[in-house]
C-alpha cells in the first residue's frame, strides 16, 4: 500500500511540474509598424498562427495585417487602448490607404477608419500556444 502511495504521490508532482511546461494564454504576435512602434493581436486560429510562422521565416504572401478595430479595451494590445478583433484577422497583399498608419495613430484619433492595415507591419515576435 505504501508503495502505491508512493507511486501516485510521484505522479502527482510529475504532472505539477509539467503543468510548468505547458503554454497557456492566448497566442500573440508583435507587430513592428515603420520601426516606429509596436503592437499586438492575439491569433486564435491555427493558420493565423501558421501564417505568422511563415511571415517571420520571409514568407512575403500576404504580409499586411487586416483587421477591425475595437476601441476602449486593450486586451493583449496593452498599453494601448484598442485591439484587433481577432475574429476579423486576416492578411492581405494589398489594402486601401485609408486603414494604414501608425499604431499612434489608432490610439490618438487620426487613423477614423474601423480598420487597421499597418503597410509596413513586420512580425517580430509570436508567444504562447503554438508558437
Amino acid at each position: 500500500m505504501k508503495r502505491t502511495l508512493g507511486i501516485a504521490a510521484t505522479a502527482a508532482l510529475a504532472a505539477l511540474a509539467l503543468t510548468g511546461c505547458v503554454q497557456s494564454g492566448p497566442t500573440v504576435v508583435t507587430f513592428e509598424v515603420a520601426d516606429q512602434g509596436t503592437y499586438k493581436i492575439e491569433l486564435i486560429t491555427d493558420e493565423q498562427i501558421q501564417h505568422v510562422k511563415d511571415l517571420m521565416a520571409g514568407g512575403e504572401e500576404g504580409r499586411i495585417p487586416l483587421g477591425t478595430i475595437v476601441r476602449d479595451d486593450p486586451s493583449v494590445n496593452a498599453p494601448w487602448s484598442w485591439h484587433i478583433d481577432p475574429k476579423t484577422l486576416e492578411f492581405a497583399d494589398q489594402a486601401i490607404e485609408v486603414c494604414d498608419g501608425l499604431p499612434e495613430y489608432v490610439e490618438d484619433g487620426t487613423l477614423t477608419s474601423d480598420t487597421y492595415c499597418p503597410w509596413s507591419a513586420v512580425p517580430i515576435k509570436l508567444e504562447g500556444p503554438g508558437s
